[in-house]
C-alpha cells in the first residue's frame, strides 16, 4: 500500500472505497464525512479516477517534471570545462556564456569547483628530520586570552564567562627539531625586544644540554624580521630561515607542538585564571620533555632521544 506520507488521511484503498461508494450512489459530501476528509479532496480524487483509473489512486512524485529555465546539461559541461581547463573566474564564464554569474556559481559550487584552490590535487605531505640535535630550532608565537573567572570551556556555557579588557598572554615556543625538546615561556607581548630576548634566553636553555644552534625558522612576524634580531643571530653565527608566507606548515614542528601545547595544557585542565595557568606551565613542560612519550621518536620522551644522540656521538 503505497502512503509515504504519516499525517495523510487517505491510503490508495481508502481511495477506491471513496471511488466505490460514490458510483454505488453515496452522495459525495456523505463520502467525506465518513472519511473525515473535506469534500473538495473526495472530488479531487473521484476526478483522477475517471481521467486516469485505477492507477491514479496512487501518490504523484513530488518532483516537477518540467523545470523552467533549467541550464541545459551541455552548458553546464562546457561551464565546468572552462573553469576545469582554463581555470576561468565565475564572471568570466558567465560573459562567454552569456548566463547570470549566480547561475555559473551555483553550477560550479555544485560540482566542488567554487574554490580554484578545489582543483589542485593536494600538495604531498613532506616530512622530515634533522639529522643532529640543534641543526635546526623552531620558533612560534601564539596569542592566549587572559582570564580571571573560567571560561565557557570548564563551565560548559558562555553566560556569565566573559573576561572583558583582560588581555592577552603571548606564548613564545623554541622547538628543537630532530629531538622535539621544548622552551616556552608566557610573556606580555610580541614585539622585537621580547622576542630577541626569549630567544636569548632559548639558546641558552639548549645549550645547557648539550644542543647548540645551527638554524632558527621563523615565521615572517616583524619581530622575526627586526634588525635587532637579526643582529642577535648574526653575532651567534647562527642562520635564520624564514617559512613560505601563509604557509604555516613549512614550520610544522612548531605548528604541531602549539596543538600539544593547547589540548593538553592551556585548555584540557581547568585552570580558575590564566594566572594559574600560567604557573602551570613549568610543570606540564617538566612532563613534556621528560616523561610524554612522542610518536614520532619511536615511542620516547625527547630528553630520552637527546640522551640517545648524545650517547652515540660520544
Amino acid at each position: 500500500m503505497n502512503n509515504p506520507h504519516k499525517g495523510a488521511r487517505l491510503t490508495d484503498y481508502s481511495r477506491e472505497q471513496i471511488v466505490a461508494r460514490i458510483q454505488a450512489g453515496t452522495k459525495s459530501a456523505e463520502v467525506a464525512a465518513a472519511f473525515g476528509v473535506s469534500l473538495r479532496t473526495v472530488r479531487k480524487w473521484l476526478a483522477r479516477f475517471r481521467a486516469g483509473g485505477q492507477a491514479a489512486l496512487s501518490n504523484r512524485a513530488s518532483a516537477p517534471a518540467r523545470v523552467a529555465r533549467r541550464l541545459p546539461d551541455r552548458l553546464v559541461a562546457l561551464a565546468l570545462h572552462l573553469r576545469r581547463s582554463l581555470r576561468l573566474t565565475g564572471a568570466e564564464i558567465a560573459r562567454k556564456l552569456g548566463l547570470a554569474r549566480s547561475t555559473v556559481a551555483r553550477w560550479l559550487a555544485r560540482a566542488g569547483m567554487g574554490r580554484l584552490a578545489r582543483l589542485d590535487p593536494p600538495e604531498p605531505v613532506r616530512r622530515y628530520q634533522r639529522a643532529r640535535q640543534g641543526e635546526l630550532i623552531h620558533l612560534d608565537i601564539k596569542k592566549l586570552g587572559r582570564f580571571d573567572r573560567p571560561g565557557h570551556r570548564v563551565t560548559g556555557t558562555r553566560r556569565g564567562c566573559r573576561n572583558r579588557g583582560a588581555g592577552w598572554d603571548f606564548v613564545h615556543v623554541a622547538v628543537d627539531d630532530t629531538t622535539r625538546l621544548a622552551y616556552v615561556e608566557v610573556l606580555g607581548d610580541e614585539r622585537r625586544d621580547t622576542t630577541t630576548a626569549f630567544l636569548l634566553r632559548a639558546l641558552r636553555w639548549f645549550r645547557a644540554r648539550g644542543i647548540r644552534a645551527e638554524r632558527v625558522m621563523t615565521d615572517n612576524g616583524s619581530a622575526y624580521r627586526s634588525r635587532r634580531f637579526a643582529k642577535a643571530l648574526r653575532l651567534l653565527g647562527i642562520r635564520h630561515i624564514f617559512t613560505r608566507p601563509y604557509t604555516p606548515k613549512t614550520n610544522g614542528k612548531a605548528e604541531r607542538f602549539f596543538q600539544t601545547l593547547l589540548r593538553e595544557w592551556a585548555y584540557g585542565l581547568h585552570h580558575p585564571t590564566s594566572a594559574a595557568r600560567n604557573a602551570d606551565l613549568t610543570r606540564w613542560l617538566d612532563w613534556f620533555n621528560q616523561s610524554r612519550p612522542h610518536s614520532a621518536l619511536g615511542g620516547l620522551p625527547p630528553i630520552a632521544r637527546l640522551n640517545n644522540l648524545l650517547r652515540n656521538h660520544s
